[in-house]
């Protein structure tokens, strides 16, 4: 006999276990499954990274009633400075600027964001959470889906939510076909501490292998995603603990007095992905399953927040009215609506780094200029600050500060 629900989720990361308790909040009876031990995801050594969270994504975890968990642990950007490799010419974004007086964004470290998360979702008696196991494949049929599970169980819904990441399986086995390539880049990330307080100020240094962002955290501690070029990477990464702190100084400068790495190194390649439909027979993909971007401007989460306040809402909405949540009308709709921010947001991203990862005589000259010019135009300074906050656009509820 199957198990029945109406949404199954296939993935339990933080953009899978997010749309599993936007809908499991809503009424919804919802299945969440992930192949890895949902327990161990949540130590620090499962993912070093932190993210950064738009004020629009803070406006969806507070319409999931999630922010409160989440708000003493997290770092408000208060200003944003963007400089290029050791020109004198900058951009300056200062969240006084803005009517709203509310900080830029957050910076949030990811095991604190998966534990805020997996609380939630055991604590909703509509979600059921399935791990470790596997969604093997799907079979879609004209009013039911069936998710056939490693262990051999089938789950019966009207609708799969492939949170399954870059490498989808999902997306693979319904022959959704994908643009991508892999950028000659890798991603180091780590943190420091450093003897003076950040302030609230995070800043964007943009040198030739790629930009080196330093990201306030809670304390003296700051996040560091450093891009460097890929053959050069692993030889960083084995560098002794002086040695790694020393081209870390390099880099970072001394402006917060002396610094020391704390922590694991991570490394990440780094990718540009799209893939060619977001939607197939009862299935839709969601998160870094239907689009990988650069992480140049720290949009990679938010933009997967958006579609999970999109997917949300249509299939929330869907159901109050009785309808099949798994109907293709709805997978069009959110495929319409999501798929020119993930474009945009990817061409924006691929953009400035092909710009910025360069030392190209008159292309620096051209870039340093632009930079100068936009600080010096409040009102366009005003409307990139909104968009890079997540207050532009076709927003969903959620996103709005609305409920579902």
């Amino acid at each position: 006999m199957a198990d029945r629900v109406e949404l199954v989720v296939a993935g339990g990361g933080l953009v899978g276990l997010l749309l599993a308790i936007a809908c499991a909040g809503s009424g919804l009876e919802v299945a969440l499954v992930d192949h890895q031990d949902l327990q161990a995801m949540q130590d620090a050594s499962f993912d070093g990274r932190s993210s950064a969270i738009a004020y629009g994504s803070r406006l969806v975890l507070q319409g999931l009633g999630l922010w409160p968990d989440l708000a003493p642990q997290a770092e408000p950007i208060l200003e944003i400075r963007v400089a290029d490799d050791d020109s004198p010419l900058f951009l300056h974004y200062d969240h006084r600027d803005l009517e709203t007086g509310e900080p830029l964004g957050y910076i949030v470290e990811n095991h604190v964001l998966r534990r805020a998360l997996l609380a939630r979702a055991r604590a909703l008696p509509s979600l059921s959470l399935l791990a470790p196991v596997a969604v093997e494949r799907i079979e879609a049929s004209a009013d039911a889906v069936v998710a056939r599970l490693s262990d051999g169980r089938p789950l019966v819904a009207r609708l799969v939510a492939a949170c399954d990441g870059k490498d989808s399986p999902l997306r693979r086995a319904a022959g959704i076909r994908t643009l991508e390539w892999r950028y000659p880049q890798t991603g180091i990330v780590t943190t420091v501490r450093h003897e003076r307080p950040h302030r609230g100020v995070a800043v964007e240094h943009f040198l030739p292998a790629g930009p080196f962002a330093i990201l306030p955290m809670t304390g003296n501690r700051s996040s560091i995603v450093w891009t460097e070029r890929a053959a050069l990477a692993p030889r960083l990464l084995a560098l002794d603990e002086p040695a790694f702190a020393a081209e870390l100084a390099c880099r970072f400068g001394d402006f917060l007095g002396s610094l020391a790495p704390i922590g694991p190194r991570w490394a990440y390649p780094l990718a540009l992905m799209q893939a060619q439909d977001y939607v197939a027979p009862r299935l839709a993909l969601v998160g870094e399953a239907a689009h990988l971007i650069h992480p140049i401007a720290g949009q990679g989460l938010n933009l997967s927040i958006r579609d999970v306040a999109a997917l949300a809402e249509l299939v929330v909405d869907w159901r109050r009215l009785g309808l099949d949540i798994g109907d293709e009308r709805v997978l069009r709709r959110y495929e319409r609506w999501r798929r020119f921010d993930a474009l945009l947001l990817a061409a924006v991203t691929d953009g400035l780094n092909r710009l910025f990862s360069n030392s190209l005589p008159p292309l620096r000259l051209l870039r340093d200029l632009g930079l100068a010019a936009v600080d010096r135009l409040p009102p366009l300074k005003r409307f990139l600050m909104r968009d890079a906050m997540g207050l532009t656009g076709d927003r969903p509820r959620l996103a709005r500060g609305e409920a579902l």
